[in-house]
C-alpha cells in the first residue's frame, strides 16, 4: 500500500532510540514524504500526575500564535444583550432554546461551543450528546466566560483546548506540516508553556516525564525534555 512505503520512508529518517531536540525533531518532521493532505502535527506529553485523582487533572486552554491551519467552526449558546457580541465576533451559530433542541436531537456539526456563566446552567440538556464529544463548555478552557467575542475570536484563531487522560498524558495539536519549523515551533512554546503552569499543587516529583512528536499518520519522534525552555524543577 501507498500508505505503507510513506510510512516506512519516513521512519527510516528516525532513529527510535535518540532523544531529540525540538529543533531536530521538528526539522526531520519537516522532510517526511507528503501525504495527500496537510498533516496535523501532535505531541503527545507524559505528565507525573495521577490522572484519576480530582486535585490531579490537568486541564486549561492555549491561544497559538499561528493558528492550528484549519477552520474552527463556533456554537454560541447565549442569550440577551451576549447574541449580539457574539455575531459580531464572527460565531457560526448563535442562539439557544433552538440550538439546544438541535443539540439534543444529535447535531454536533461544529467543533467549539461556548456559553456564558448565566446561560451554563441549560447546557445540562445537552451535557450527555457534548460531554462524550469533549464538547462542554468549561472555565478552565475559557469556554464559559462573560467575555463571549473575545472568547470566539479565540477560537476561531486556533485556541487549544487540552486534558491529562486516565493514563496521564496529554495529547494536542500544534498545528499543519505545512508551518514549518520556526510557526510549529512556535506554537509548541506557546502550548507547552500552558501545560507546564497548569500543574496542580499536588503533583509531586518530575511534572513532564516524557514527550514525543508526529505527524498524523506518521512515526513519532522522541523528544529529550532536559533541552526544553522554561522545564519546572523536581520538587
Amino acid at each position: 500500500m501507498a500508505r505503507g512505503k510513506i510510512y516506512k520512508a519516513n521512519l527510516a529518517k528516525v532513529d527510535r532510540a535518540k532523544r531529540y531536540g525540538l529543533e531536530e525533531a521538528l526539522s526531520i518532521l519537516d522532510t517526511f514524504s507528503n501525504r495527500k493532505f496537510d498533516e496535523a502535527v501532535e505531541i503527545a506529553v507524559k505528565l507525573g500526575v495521577d490522572a484519576k485523582q480530582s486535585d490531579q487533572q490537568v486541564r486549561g486552554a492555549a491561544v497559538l500564535p499561528h493558528g492550528l491551519g484549519k477552520t474552527v467552526r463556533v456554537v454560541a449558546i447565549v442569550r440577551g444583550d451576549a447574541e449580539k457580541d457574539a455575531r459580531e465576533a464572527g460565531a457560526d451559530h448563535v442562539g439557544n432554546d433552538d440550538l439546544l433542541e438541535k443539540i439534543e436531537k444529535g447535531w454536533t456539526d461544529f467543533d467549539r461551543v461556548v456559553t456564558t456563566p448565566d446561560t451554563l446552567k441549560d447546557m445540562t440538556r445537552v451535557a450527555k450528546v457534548l460531554g462524550p464529544r469533549g464538547l462542554m463548555p468549561n472555565k478552565k478552557t475559557g469556554t464559559v466566560t462573560t467575555e463571549i467575542g473575545k472568547a470566539i475570536k479565540e477560537q476561531k484563531l486556533g485556541k487549544v483546548n487540552y486534558k491529562v487522560e486516565k493514563e496521564g498524558i496529554v495529547h494536542a495539536p500544534i498545528g499543519r506540516k505545512s508551518f514549518g519549523v520556526k510557526k510549529l515551533r512556535e506554537n509548541f512554546n506557546a502550548l507547552f508553556d500552558n501545560i507546564i503552569k497548569a500543574k496542580p499543587p499536588t503533583s509531586k516529583g518530575v511534572y513532564i516525564r516524557r514527550l514525543a512528536i508526529s505527524t498524523t499518520m506518521g512515526p513519532g519522534l522522541k523528544v529529550d525534555i532536559g533541552t526544553l525552555e522554561g522545564m519546572p524543577k523536581a520538587t
